[in-house]
C-alpha cells in the first residue's frame, strides 16, 4: 500500500470538500459475548489532530504517510459518523490496518470489480464496526500495536500499519445536482487548521494503536444505490488516520486527553438512551470474511489481561427508534 498523503484538516471532523465529512465518535464499549445488540451512544466527537501540525513531536512513519490523528484510551470504542447531503453522496472506503473493514481484503485505495468494498454516504450514517454477518458488525475497539489483538494482527499476521485509513470519492459531474435543491446555503464546515506548535516532547512508551474487534452491534451495510461507476476515482481523496494512546496526547499536544469513557452498565443503570435504526426493509451486503476475527476480550482472557464486562439488559424503555428521516443528521446522543 502506498503511502497516503493528507487530504485534509481537521476541527472536529474531517471535511473532504465542502459536501462530505467524517467525525469520530466517542462511544460506550459494547460488551461482548452476546447476539449483536443496539447502537451505542454518540459521546461527542474525538479531537482530531493534524500530522504536519505536529511533525516534530511524533513518529517518523507518521511524517512520511501524514495524515491526522485521533487519541484513544485502550480499549476504548468509537464509531465513525458520516455526513453528505441527499442531494450529492459520496462513497467512502474504510480501512483498519491495511485490512478492508467491509470485505476483510487488503484495502486498497481504489474501486475494482468484485465485492462492494465501500460504504454510499447517505444511506449509510454511520460505520460501528468490522462488518462479519449479515445485519452485523463488530464494535471498533483501540487496541495497542505488537500483541497480535488486531484485526490486521489477525488478518495478515503482522501489524506494519495500525490506525485506519479512509479514502472518499465524490461523484462524477453531472450525475448529481451542484446545488440543494431549495437554493439553501450548506452549513457543512470546510475544515480548518486546529491545534498550535506543542510544548513538550514526545513521550517514550507504546503510543501507537489499531483497530481490534469489539462486541456484536446490528447494523446493516447497504449495497451501492447508485452503482459503482457513478463515483469519480480521479477525484479521491486519501487520508491515514493514525491513534494515539491517550497518555501520550497530552506529550504531543501539550492537551489534556479526553477522559476515560463510563461503562456501558453503568451508562445503562443511569437511563441514558441507546439507539435503533429502523431499516427493516432495506437490503445489507450480507456476511464478509471478518466473520472469522475473535473478539478483543477473548484474546486478552487468553493473554491473562484485562476483564470483560458481563453482558446485561437495555430496557426497552431506554431505546429511542431513528428513521431515516431523524436520523438522517448522524448523531446519536
Amino acid at each position: 500500500m502506498p503511502p497516503l498523503k493528507t487530504a485534509v484538516r481537521a476541527d472536529g471532523s474531517v471535511a473532504f470538500g465542502g459536501r462530505f465529512s467524517i467525525s469520530f465518535q466517542r462511544t460506550l464499549r459494547v460488551p461482548e459475548g452476546t447476539a449483536a445488540g443496539r447502537l451505542p451512544p454518540g459521546l461527542g466527537a474525538l479531537p482530531v489532530m493534524a500530522v504536519d501540525d505536529y511533525a516534530h513531536r511524533v513518529p517518523a512513519a507518521w511524517r512520511e504517510r501524514g495524515g491526522v490523528f485521533v487519541p484513544l484510551h485502550p480499549r476504548e470504542a468509537l464509531w465513525l459518523g458520516f455526513e453528505a447531503p441527499s442531494w450529492h453522496p459520496h462513497a467512502v472506503q474504510v480501512g483498519v490496518g491495511g485490512v478492508n473493514a467491509l470485505t476483510g481484503g487488503p484495502w486498497s485505495p481504489s474501486l475494482g470489480p468484485g465485492p462492494q468494498d465501500y460504504l454510499v454516504c447517505p444511506p449509510q450514517l454511520w460505520l460501528d464496526g468490522i462488518r462479519t454477518a449479515a445485519g452485523e458488525v463488530r464494535q471498533l475497539v483501540a487496541a495497542p500495536l505488537g500483541r497480535g489483538y488486531t484485526v490486521e494482527a489477525q488478518v495478515t499476521g503482522g501489524e506494519r500499519f495500525g490506525g485506519m485509513q479512509l479514502v472518499v470519492y465524490p461523484p462524477r459531474p453531472g450525475r448529481f445536482p451542484d446545488e440543494p435543491p431549495h437554493a439553501e446555503p450548506d452549513p457543512r464546515p470546510s475544515g480548518g487548521m486546529l491545534g498550535g506548535p506543542p510544548t513538550v516532547a514526545f513521550a517514550a512508551g507504546p503510543a501507537e494503536m489499531g483497530i481490534a474487534a469489539g462486541g456484536r452491534i446490528a447494523q446493516k451495510v447497504y449495497p451501492d444505490p447508485h452503482g459503482a461507476d457513478t463515483w469519480d476515482t480521479s477525484a479521491a481523496t486519501a487520508l491515514w488516520v493514525h491513534l494515539l494512546n491517550a497518555e501520550q496526547f497530552q506529550a504531543v499536544t501539550g492537551r489534556p486527553p479526553p477522559p476515560s469513557p463510563v461503562s456501558a452498565r453503568t451508562y445503562t443503570e443511569h437511563g441514558f438512551p441507546w439507539f435503533e435504526l429502523m431499516d427493516e426493509g432495506d437490503e445489507d451486503l450480507g456476511a464478509s470474511e471478518l466473520d472469522r476475527v475473535r473478539p478483543l476480550s477473548e484474546l486478552e482472557r487468553e493473554a491473562g489481561e484485562g476483564e470483560g464486562e458481563e453482558p446485561f439488559d437495555i430496557p426497552d424503555g431506554q431505546v429511542v427508534r431513528l428513521h431515516r428521516g431523524n436520523g438522517g443528521d448522524g448523531q446519536r446522543s
